[in-house]
């Protein structure tokens, strides 16, 4: 029960936090002169195109982009009434996309699961090989095993991403076929899920979840070594073992529990830390991710998609902090939250 009211405790602090970050979002995209509209009549005008520079006012009018800013925020978000009624986030409207033509909803909307899905299959990757090689690198402390982990993390924090995406690219179509580029075979490219849809993502996934789960498990690996390290040479430790516990069953009841908490803390950072830093990887692999979506909403000004997508991130990371949280609470008894007696 006590459990319970803190999820819920802290599922309202979520989206207290996420109206916060809605606001910051919306200010910070309009910071710079201009938007998309507006640069593209000042365009118009110059060329002396009348007819498109009316339809450009139009659309001004139609998206209220010609209201004062803070009664943008609300009609965007569906808090007031904009020029066809309540029509925001709320009411699940993403709002148009100037650039592309076409509602924000059409073209997020294969992206944002595919996005989930690589970023989801990165994160487990990183989990899957830091735990294992962080463990085995604190146990066997300064010897080959120690030596050789640590190699192939530093290895993994210094390669870039995009230069590690065309190595693989080249290796692994050339001597285990793998696919080259996007996140399936175009045959199913709108297509319904189907089991050889599904195995043609899951191909082409390796290559993806290597590249950008490498720097992360690099870096986790290192810290679960160091925190291991620091654990075993606590006296609790000696004296387990001189009460005679087994070394692999001391490990894991005791060290190994306090020194993964950083990797469940990391949960709220790990899953929109990959989405904004495989922009560029995505890029060079041509994943129909929300990443190259991203950078061309900004580099344009398309206000609604890139205000949407950091919505989205920013949804993301208020979901992994609540997560870890609340598993935190489980897995360390030392760390109380409100309600709880000590």
């Amino acid at each position: 029960m006590i459990m319970l009211r803190y999820a819920v405790y802290r599922f309202f602090t979520m989206l207290l936090t996420l109206l916060v970050v809605s606001v910051m979002i919306f200010v910070i995209i309009n910071l710079p002169p201009g938007d998309y509209l507006s640069n593209q009549i000042a365009e118009l005008q110059a060329s002396g195109q009348s007819a498109g520079v009316a339809k450009a006012e139009f659309l001004r009018k139609e998206y209220a982009l010609d209201r004062p800013m803070w009664q943008q925020y609300l009609i965007w978000m569906g808090f007031f009434p904009g020029p066809h009624g309540f029509e925001g986030l709320l009411q699940g409207n993403y709002g148009w996309s100037f650039e592309f033509d076409r509602p924000v909803a059409e073209i997020v909307g294969d992206t944002l699961w595919l996005t989930v899905v690589v970023n989801l299959a990165a994160i487990l990757f990183v989990y899957a090989v830091a735990l294992p090689l962080g463990v085995m690198a604190a146990a066997k402390s300064r010897t080959w095993v120690d030596y050789t982990t640590a190699f192939v993390g530093y290895l993994g924090l210094a390669t870039p991403n995009f230069l590690l995406a065309l190595i693989l690219f080249y290796y692994g179509h050339r001597y285990f076929n793998l696919p080259i580029g996007g996140l399936m075979d175009p045959v199913y490219e709108g297509q319904p899920m189907s089991w050889d849809k599904m195995k043609s993502i899951l191909v082409h996934l390796i290559v993806p979840t290597f590249v950008i789960g490498t720097s992360g498990a690099s870096a986790m690996m290192q810290r679960l070594r160091a925190n291991m390290l620091d654990e075993l040479g606590k006296p609790y430790v000696e004296t387990a073992i001189a009460k005679g516990m087994a070394p692999s069953r001391m490990l894991t009841k005791y060290p190994l529990r306090v020194a993964f908490n950083p990797f469940v803390a990391d949960i709220g950072n790990l899953l929109p830390s990959m989405v904004s830093g495989s922009v560029l990887v995505s890029v060079v692999l041509g994943l129909q991710t929300i990443g190259p979506t991203l950078l061309t909403a900004l580099k344009t000004q398309d206000q609604f998609l890139s205000a949407f997508i950091l919505m989205f991130v920013a949804l993301l990371t208020l979901i992994g902090t609540m997560i870890s949280d609340i598993l935190l609470v489980m897995l360390d008894p030392r760390i109380r939250y409100e309600g709880r007696e000590a």
